[in-house]
């Protein structure tokens, strides 16, 4: 008789326990030599998490897609970014410059993303959204808090990235910025660019400096900004603030009309195409001083993009044009600093005779070279900068040589 006992198989004549997955074949016992195999259990399988929730995790203090609360998180967790995606919980961009999930919050779903965009933005623009147009906004909250948002579909679902503004203009000095920025800021003509990647803080440069123009000088400022992000108080200076999209059609439309309304000083929010880098270099020609910012990661780089943007029968009437108004071109990035949070990184190439030449003559390549041997004039590379910050204990050599143009031109500056 086959008979099982604490999980061995045994006969009367006590039979020996099978090896592992070693099947019994009973002789006799049944017609056909049937096998009796010992199935293990199954444990049942836990389903993994989507990588999403593997990101480091954070807490909110109000675990709520609800308005002016939610985004209240941002300040207290000292969030740059946040970003609303259907199927996962709210994520956050840290000082730490990293995404966390928000730990006490449940997946968002469609509704409750449409409902808050609604919300945020009102009916008709969300109906905008659903119909696949990204728009950017800014918004206020009721304790005057500042937040910059892109509302757009992600496969067919509505989704939102939100910017915090932190509603002091930091001083020029403060943000680490050259100090070189103050003399050309005090010029009455001419183009001055703020260049990098998106999330560098360009916008909040363009703000400083034209904070500290409004602390110093009798003068008339526009703004054209896609969106308004900071709010200016004027002080010495009268400053129009206005918004593409809802006080002017375009950049380049509005920049057509802006010299008719008698400015001194007007800041291009971004040159995005031709005709407003046209415009902004024209302006500078007829005594404008104008404070741009463009998508380029270096200034060497910054010259390239915008010659290159124009046809080749004009690329030398722009090359001309540059050379005679280019006061300076900061190009900047954000980097993780040791011990937490972010520090500025930047260069600068200044508008020299050398520069201005090299620039008319084409042969920006050679632009990097009078870079690092102008430091008298006041300018610098990328690489010089980041190896002083490796040397003041403000960030670690890996992350220098990850945002470094040129490694070897970091490890000479470093002296290795």
């Amino acid at each position: 008789m086959l008979h099982r006992s604490a999980g061995i198989w045994q006969k009367e004549d006590k039979m020996e326990k099978p090896k592992n997955d070693e099947p019994i074949v009973v002789i006799g016992g049944f017609p056909w030599g049937e096998e009796i195999e010992e199935t293990p259990e199954e444990t049942p399988k836990v389903p993994e998490k989507p990588l999403l929730f593997n990101f480091p995790t954070v807490a909110l203090q109000f675990p709520r897609l609800d308005g002016d609360l939610f985004l209240q998180n941002m300040g207290y967790i000292k969030a740059s970014d946040a970003h609303l995606k259907v199927g996962c919980p709210p994520i956050f961009r840290l000082d730490n410059m990293k995404l966390h999930v928000a730990e006490n919050m449940d997946p968002i779903t469609d509704k409750d993303i449409g409902q808050f965009i609604t919300q945020l933005l009102g009916r008709e623009k969300f109906e905008e959204v659903l119909k696949g147009r990204e728009i950017d906004f800014a918004y206020s909250s009721r304790n005057g808090e500042r937040f910059r948002m892109n509302a757009f579909l992600s496969m067919d679902f509505p989704s939102l990235s939100v910017r915090h503004i932190k509603s002091a203009i930091p001083e020029i000095g403060k943000l680490g910025l050259p100090g070189i920025i103050k003399k050309l800021a005090d010029s009455t003509s001419g183009l001055l660019l703020v260049t990098g990647p998106t999330g560098t803080g360009k916008s909040t440069t363009l703000a400083s400096i034209i904070e500290y123009i409004n602390h110093r000088r009798n003068v008339h400022i526009v703004t054209l900004e896609d969106p308004v992000e900071y709010a200016f108080h004027s002080k010495k200076a009268l400053i129009n603030q206005r918004q593409i999209g809802k006080d002017s059609q375009s950049f380049h439309h509005a920049l057509s009309k802006v010299l008719r309304q008698d400015p001194d000083i007007i800041m291009v929010g971004e040159m995005r195409d031709l005709e407003t880098i046209s415009l902004a270099v024209t302006a500078a020609e007829t005594g404008h001083l104008v404070l741009a910012t463009l998508h380029t990661r270096d200034a060497p780089g910054t010259v390239d993009r915008i010659v290159d943007v124009f046809p080749a029968a004009q690329q030398d009437q722009i090359k001309a044009q540059l050379s005679n108004t280019l006061l300076g071109i900061c190009s900047q990035q954000l980097l993780p600093k040791i011990g937490g949070g972010r520090i500025l990184s930047t260069e600068m190439l200044l508008g020299t005779s050398a520069v201005r030449n090299r620039i008319r003559l084409g042969g920006t390549q050679h632009l990097r070279t009078i870079m690092q041997t102008g430091s008298a004039d006041g300018m610098y590379t990328f690489e010089q900068n980041l190896a002083g910050l490796v040397r003041d204990g403000m960030i670690r050599l890996e992350t220098a040589e990850a945002h470094a143009m040129e490694i070897k031109d970091l490890q000479r500056a470093l002296g290795i």
